[in-house]
């Protein structure tokens, strides 16, 4: 038995999945909220919102990423970063798992990844929990409804949290599994009910395949000028560095918050909606993305609620401090139709340095951008993961190394070679530590970092006067209206200047001992952007 709206040459019989119970084709949002209420696989909170655990997986498991390992790949995949299969292993997995559908109901998306219709792909995901096809109906971009009538997918991706893999049989590391076969075009995903497994599959994909037609793809947040899509800005940066925040400019129009296209047409977002953290999440901060929260179809992960009122509690994070909400792009005012840009004028690269040596913000070279992109620099600071005592570097290549098929250099000179062809300014912005490191400075402020980042996309900020940054040679403005000086020279914010050269010291060289890894695979010239 089907329900809804399909290809009637392109069911999952046509693709020889068969022996199933009811699938459900395509359902819209309220068709979906009943179904997972139905199944109990949640509850109806506030506004029609859907409330949801995702049990002992409350994030990704990158350690559980498999990569078929074929003629096709086997030279093009980043293997350090990437688990081999091997295609007797996913067969055995596949064959394991389509017989583990058996009998029972299914939920099916057909949906697009990538809102450039040049660059898109087609996406099906079968899912056996409802509220995982809503979720993934807010992620990705649906096609008008009369498009399904000949909707062909290019990938499949299974998603059974019920399944459990055998690591001797198939070959994987648990009885989690992810596993991406580029050559068969099917991703399979067993034993975990976190979500975000879905979409972040669809990125690793796009990540896999732009490349090669000359499409860096990217791990960022971006915005445009409002009523100017020209005046375009991508924000990279890892978790607690402000990616969404900053982006969330209600000055600017919000293109989106997490993965986006550069190709010779300018930007584009890969996804239809947001998956937004929601751990201390306030309207007096936030009020855009507060509002989804109680907004219906809003899919509510892993928060606490009054069992009786269904208030949600935005401070407790005894589930998991990843505790999530995802909603489509619509829901927020400012956010573009067409999820489109231009070219973007600045590239702004966001850091937490808990080390307290950064600069607020720095102006890059090409060669420094790819420099930086591909350390991906931020620090965990005390208190943020158990035993970290003092500040720690985490280095992710262009900042997304768990969702890179490809060697990160690939990226880097993709992002290099864009930057000069359409001239963007690329800068660094400190959003960590100032007159200290993490327990004696003070976090940067706000305010000020705000008014930087104003400076640098409407342009008045390349006309300051610069000086060069002794420890890391790029360019740092001397004097910027609304910031005091001293802010801007990190090492005169410390009361002991000696103690911030040995900091300083220190942090270069964790940035040259960590960039070691790349020395083979780059240029002079990105060698030299790391030398003061």
């Amino acid at each position: 038995m089907t329900t809804g709206r399909v290809n009637p040459k392109m069911k999952l019989e046509d693709q020889g999945i068969t022996g199933l119970g009811t699938i459900h084709y395509n359902l819209i949002e309220p068709a979906l909220v009943e179904e997972a209420v139905r199944r109990g696989e949640g509850r109806l909170g506030i506004g029609g919102t859907f409330l949801c655990e995702t049990g002992k997986f409350t994030g990704r498991s990158p350690k559980d990423k498999h990569v078929v390992k074929t003629d096709e790949t086997a030279d093009t995949i980043w293997w350090d970063a990437n688990r081999p299969m091997t295609p007797e292993g996913f067969e055995k997995l596949y064959q394991d798992m389509t017989a583990h559908m058996a009998g029972r109901d299914y939920f099916v998306q057909d949906l697009y990844g990538g809102a450039d219709p040049a660059h898109r792909i087609q996406v099906r995901l079968v899912t056996e929990l409802a509220w995982h096809s809503l979720f993934i109906r807010h992620m990705l971009r649906r096609p008008d409804r009369d498009a399904l009538d000949g909707f062909v997918p290019e990938f499949t991706i299974i998603n059974l949290p019920s399944f459990k893999a055998d690591p001797e049989r198939h070959g994987c590391r648990s009885e989690t599994v992810i596993a991406i076969n580029f050559e068969k075009k099917l991703i399979l995903i067993g034993g975990t009910e976190y979500a975000g497994e879905n979409k972040k599959s669809v990125f690793t994909l796009l990540n896999y395949l732009l490349p090669a037609k000359g499409v860096l793809p990217m791990h960022c947040s971006a915005n445009h000028a409002t009523g100017n899509p020209v005046d375009a800005a991508v924000f990279f940066g890892l978790s607690g560095t402000g990616k969404t925040t900053l982006s969330a400019d209600p000055g600017r129009t919000l293109i989106g918050d997490d993965e986006h296209g550069w190709s010779d047409r300018g930007i584009f977002n890969f996804e239809g909606g947001c998956y937004a953290k929601t751990a201390s999440l306030s309207p007096e901060a936030e009020p855009e993305i507060y509002a989804t929260t109680s907004k219906f179809g809003t899919v509510i992960e892993n928060m606490v609620y009054d069992p009786e009122t269904l208030a949600l509690d935005f401070e407790d994070i005894s589930l998991t401090a990843n505790m999530r909400c995802a909603y489509p792009m619509h829901y927020i005012s400012n956010a573009s139709a067409s999820s489109l840009g231009g070219h973007p004028k600045n590239v702004i690269m966001l850091t937490c340095d808990a080390f307290g040596v950064l600069p607020p913000i720095s102006r890059l070279t090409p060669a420094q951008a790819m420099y930086h992109f591909l350390s991906g620099f931020t620090s965990k600071t005390p208190g943020t993961e158990r035993g970290v005592v003092e500040p720690e570097p985490t280095f992710s290549t262009c900042f997304g190394a768990p969702f890179l098929p490809r060697r990160p250099e690939v990226y880097g000179e993709l992002l290099r070679a864009k930057i000069a062809r359409h001239g963007a300014t690329c800068w660094l912005v400190n959003t960590g530590w100032t007159g200290g490191a993490f327990g004696t400075g003070s976090r940067m402020p706000i305010k000020a970092t705000r008014a930087l980042l104003t400076a640098a996309l409407d342009g008045s900020l390349s006309n300051v006067q610069f000086r060069k940054d002794p420890n890391f040679g790029f360019e740092v403005p001397v004097s910027v209206q609304g910031v005091p000086d001293i802010l801007l020279d990190p090492r005169r914010t410390w009361d002991d200047a000696a103690a911030y050269d040995a900091q300083a010291r220190k942090l270069v060289s964790m940035f040259a001992q960590n960039f070691e890894k790349y020395a083979a695979f780059i240029d002079e010239d990105v060698k030299a952007a790391a030398i003061g």
